[in-house]
């Protein structure tokens, strides 16, 4: 194929981080865990998670919304995981 066709927007899933913003006790928080564990060990993402009850920024930011989900820093998702809207935005 052509260089001039090819996708070059592609970026690699392994250059990216998941962010997970929840709080203990949460059992939507727990779930997204779940999935974003999954698909990051797919594609060989990094992922972290950040407890909204210790950061004072967090909590105000995101507290009607969490668990949030942060795809290198920006906001990708809120309340539940959608794999594959996930996955895509990974590049993967």
């Amino acid at each position: 194929m052509s260089p001039l066709l090819r996708r070059s927007g592609r970026k690699n899933p392994a250059e990216s981080t998941v962010t997970l913003i929840g709080k203990p006790g949460c059992h939507l928080c727990d779930d997204a865990q779940q999935v974003i564990e999954k698909i990051c060990a797919e594609l060989g993402a990094a992922w972290e998670k950040k407890d909204i009850t210790q950061d004072e920024e967090l909590y105000r930011k995101y507290w009607e919304q969490i668990p949030v989900i942060l795809v290198d820093g920006a906001q990708h998702d809120f309340w539940r995981v959608q794999p594959d809207r996930l996955r895509k935005a990974l590049g993967g």
